[in-house]
């Protein structure tokens, strides 16, 4: 096993095939859970689906043994391996109509702001909407819908129905009881995935006005993810896990003889 051991020392890139190979299983399971939510969530109104972004980077500094060769140095090459970033697409998704006239979608950019019993704030362009007993416009988990002004959009009892214009002004019979402010995030990073439809602020984010939006009533917006291309990409993953795992026992045996027609 010495000599085995001098090898390995003389040469600390023996094993980067099989780094490599294994830093490549790690960023496709990624892929696959990312991929998994997406069809788990194809059906829900306002979805946005997640996607994985590839990167090559350096794997940093390895030593096969203490005082030789360091990988990542500056006299020594710079093998990359595969990283997996996760992002969000915004596409939008398709309006379909409800017929429900406490349903909306959004024509545009922005978010439905929201604010929970606690008083945090969360972003949606999920659009189902119901009357609490308190006469105000809430979500499926009961969080106030908030008007431009930041305050719950009210009702006022036995005022007749709700109808809200393109442009997200609410009139009930005939009176108007505000209009809907639409919300978005300055930068991408700004916010966080909370739920499925549903997005919070980062700490010391900040969000802006939307000025140029319409607000379709008795219509809903469906998620942006086909499950055809995300049941595609699971079949592409599970090839190249396979394959990569091969890539890896191959490697792992070639090192095995060689470390016994050394040793």
């Amino acid at each position: 096993m010495k000599l085995a051991s001098a090898l390995l020392g003389k040469s600390p890139y023996m094993n980067i095939g099989v780094y490599q190979s294994a830093a490549s299983l790690t960023a496709l399971e990624r892929w696959q859970d990312v991929t998994a939510q997406n069809v788990t969530a194809s059906q829900v109104t306002g979805y946005r689906k997640r996607t994985v972004e590839f990167s090559g980077v350096e794997m940093g500094a390895i030593q096969a043994n203490p005082g030789k060769n360091k990988i990542g140095s500056s006299d020594s090459p710079q093998p990359l391996f595969p990283k997996a970033t996760h992002g969000i697409s915004f596409q939008h998704g398709e309006n379909f109509p409800t017929q429900r006239p406490l349903d909306f979608a959004i024509e545009g950019e922005g978010f439905f702001e929201l604010k929970r019993p606690d008083g945090s704030l969360t972003y949606t362009r999920e659009g189902t909407f119901h009357i609490s007993p308190e006469r105000k416009l809430v979500s499926r988990d009961g969080f106030e819908l908030l008007n431009a002004d930041g305050n719950a959009v009210q009702l006022i009892p036995g005022a007749g129905d709700l109808t809200i214009v393109e442009d997200g002004l609410l009139v009930q019979g005939s009176t108007q009881i505000g209009r809907l402010g639409l919300k978005n995030f300055e930068k991408p990073e700004d916010f966080t995935p909370v739920a499925a439809g549903a997005f919070e602020l980062v700490e010391g984010a900040k969000v802006k006005e939307v000025d140029n939006f319409l607000i379709i009533q008795g219509h809903l917006e469906g998620s942006n993810v086909t499950p055809m291309q995300e049941m595609i990409a699971l079949v592409q993953i599970a090839r190249a896990y396979e394959a990569n795992q091969k890539s890896m026992t191959t490697q792992d045996q070639i090192l095995g003889r060689a470390i016994e027609s050394l040793g």
